[in-house]
């Protein structure tokens, strides 16, 4: 049984080893330094229960010193004089023997076997204890190594002021406001146990939180343990102050100052524009990681906080610290500065979306509906003057923290506030899509200025008959009368053809719509475009298992049908109608701030494919007359001549119709394209119209450049 003593006795030897270096994290050649000696007298008292191993045994009265007692580890505590003794004898016994016989003092006592058998032991120890030595030193010693000074040096990121944004008159949009935080630092926490919990409790009752919005983050950011983690945001600061003073000795938590996002303009319908910032997902966090990016970092999710994050963010920098046991910074080994994000401007004009925007609410009033979308865009650059996508939301709600019942009212909303609809939304375009059909067919040159239809009322083809929108038809009808009185009887002919008259087709239809920008996104720099749909022959025969009849061609034509568009690519399509054929990728950010001077980005601009001037001269002379002697009547009386298009676009079942306009001003030098949608908001002259004139009158009134 001595023998066995010994042998638990080096395996617990062995797991203090282990104990030791993994749970300080002490470069091996320190552990080895503190575990040598206790590994040799393991040999050493091996070799002695050898020693009483080996003797005969005694009677049953007398103790044996090794064997494992009750409440003792090696005997019981009232044999350790006798134990004291029986080595005393073992070591005055073989000494005699050394010196008498001149044998060793080893041999003498233990048998050959029993020698072997310990030497085998001492051998196959030493090598383990060794080879583990190698394993920790040279093998993992440089992890080890990194190990241990993370425990006292450690690197925090240094978050930049992020960049604030402009209109383009040099308000402010999106500025940082004073705040304070309140984050956790895993590593300084106490180990899971009785004092974990009750510190974990105390702190989320002292910040009015769930204990389980703490567990939630621990659960998270495990493997993130010396990052700081933001688990109370926004504190006021009589509330920071109070919090500073009872939280000034809890280990692992620390009140610290910090910036939030504000929205000042009050503008609702800017949220969709702007945007807000939201924590990082995983995916994102894969995505931006090389970047500098952290778990607990937060960042654009829509709007320009989102395109522009790059020019927002700024660049982080580095802070590297000697801490104490508790996480206290002791010595500031190093610090990079951060860089701060650059101050964007915009070409949105916030006076003028704020005048959209209340004039809209009366509009929609009057009109019983409740959706819409309105673009104003510079026709030369692209610039977006302003962008309306109605209704909308609080991007303060975000940037404060919305609360779940916030953004449930937001989520469960029949009319989608959080949805860009001017950008995203897909509808019919109804006869706004009618000039470009025009400017196709004097493109492909099947109609040209003088080419005429008669208007009678509709067109039939056997059973099915395709109506004017007025009654008993427009009379002779040529390119600038069909724009101008949206006669769809002209339209009807030039796409799909009548009688002995051959008409451009869905094919060619789709071509030259492509060219114009419909079926695709338009290249903003906003994120979340949608494409936009051109129905094709082959779309139909393999999607609805039906072929392409002539009447789809002619509800094409007057943009119905399957047709989809964004109320953008109107606004897109007719700014490049607007500037004589020169297609310019819509912009929103209109440049960035260096050293108090406006850096302005180039606008990216160029003709459409196979552009015909005299088509679009055409093209531009129809919408004119539309404002002059047809459905736009109500624009003729502007300070400034403009030119436009309305359109009603029918919706599925027995709802009301959209009502659209798009049209650009002045005329001969235009400065602004205005395009307006509102969902179910009936015929497009009867309030899109009205609404329009409005923000023409503003634009000339107080931006405009021209001579009036």
């Amino acid at each position: 049984m001595g023998f066995l003593d010994g042998f638990l006795f080096f395996f617990r030897i062995a797991s203090y080893f282990d104990e030791w270096s993994h749970a300080f994290s002490f470069p091996c050649y320190s552990t080895c330094a503190k575990t040598s000696s206790s590994f040799f007298s393991f040999v050493t008292v091996l070799v002695i229960n050898m020693r009483f191993f080996s003797r005969k045994k005694q009677p049953a009265k007398e103790r044996t010193p090794f064997i494992l007692q009750e409440n003792g580890l090696f005997g019981s505590t009232g044999s350790i004089s006798s134990w004291q003794r029986e080595i005393d004898e073992f070591i005055l016994k073989g000494s005699r023997q050394a010196e008498g016989e001149g044998k060793t003092f080893l041999g003498a006592t233990i048998p050959k076997r029993r020698w072997y058998f310990a030497f085998t032991i001492v051998f196959l120890s030493v090598f383990l204890f060794f080879g583990r030595a190698i394993q920790l030193q040279i093998i993992e010693g440089e992890e080890y190594t990194v190990l241990a000074d993370g425990n006292r040096v450690r690197t925090y990121t240094l978050v930049p002021t992020r960049g604030i944004v402009l209109d383009s008159q040099g308000e402010i949009l999106i500025e940082n406001s004073p705040t304070f935080t309140m984050s956790m630092v895993i590593q300084d926490l106490p180990l899971l146990g009785e004092e974990r919990d009750a510190l974990l409790e105390y702190v989320a009752n002292l910040l009015g939180i769930h204990r389980t919005e703490i567990d939630l983050l621990l659960t998270v950011h495990a493997q993130n343990r010396l990052d700081p983690i933001p688990i109370k945001r926004n504190i006021p600061y009589e509330t920071a102050m109070r919090l500073a003073i009872e939280t000034a000795s809890l280990p692992g938590f620390t009140l610290h100052f910090s910036s939030t996002r504000s929205y000042p303009s009050a503008i609702p319908s800017l949220s969709h524009v702007l945007g807000y910032l939201g924590k990082i997902s995983q995916e994102e966090l894969e995505q931006w990681q090389e970047s500098g990016y952290r778990p607990v970092d937060d960042i654009g999710k829509t709007g320009v906080e989102q395109s522009a994050e790059t020019l927002l963010r700024g660049v982080t920098g580095e802070y590297v610290v000697e801490v104490d046991a508790r996480g206290n910074e002791l010595l500031v080994l190093s610090q990079t500065d951060p860089i701060p994000g650059q101050t964007i401007v915009l070409n949105i004009d916030s006076a003028l979306q704020a005048f959209i925007e209340t004039q809209l609410q009366k509009t929609l009033e009057k009109a019983g509906a409740t959706r819409a979308s309105i673009i104003v865009m510079d026709p030369k650059t692209g610039g977006v003057r302003a962008l309306v996508s109605w209704p909308s939301y609080d991007s303060n709600l975000f940037a404060r923290g919305i609360t779940e019942d916030q953004y449930a009212v937001l989520i469960e909303d029949q009319d989608q506030p959080l949805f860009p609809r001017a950008i995203a939304g897909e509808f019919a375009s109804g006869s706004t899509f009618k000039p470009f059909i025009a400017y196709t067919a004097l493109a492909e040159k099947i109609v040209n200025e003088h080419t005429s239809f008669v208007s009678t009322g509709g067109l039939s083809i056997n059973e099915w008959f395709f109506p004017d929108w007025k009654a008993g038809g427009h009379g002779v009808t040529d390119v600038r009368k069909a724009i101008a009185e949206s006669v769809n009887t002209y339209f009807y002919i030039i796409g799909g053809g009548y009688d002995t008259f051959t008409g451009l087709g869905v094919a060619k239809i789709t071509q030259y719509a492509d060219y114009f920008g419909f079926g695709s996104p338009t290249g903003i720099d906003l994120q979340g475009e949608a494409d936009g749909f051109l129905p094709s022959k082959e779309w139909k025969e393999e999607i609805k298992g039906e072929r392409w009849y002539v009447g789809d061609t002619y509800h094409l034509a007057i943009g119905q049908g399957d047709l989809l568009v964004t109320p953008l690519q109107i606004a897109s399509a007719t700014a490049t109608i607007a500037n004589d054929g020169r297609f310019c990728i819509p912009q929103v950010i209109e440049g960035v701030m260096k050293e108090d001077e406006e850096q302005k980005f180039e606008p990216i601009c160029k003709p459409i494919t196979d552009l015909d001037t005299y088509a679009i001269q055409i093209v531009q002379e129809g919408m004119r007359q539309t404002v002059t002697a047809g459905s736009a009547q109500y624009l003729q009386y502007l300070s400034e001549a403009v030119a436009g298009k309305t359109g009603t676009a029918q919706t599925p079942g027995d709802r009301p119709t959209h009502a659209w306009f798009t049209g650009f001003g002045p005329y001969k030098d235009p400065e602004i394209v205005v395009t307006i949608l509102i969902e179910e908001g009936g015929e497009g002259s009867t309030f899109a119209v009205p609404l329009a004139k409005e923000i023409f009158e503003w634009w000339f009134l107080y931006r405009s450049t021209s001579d009036v």
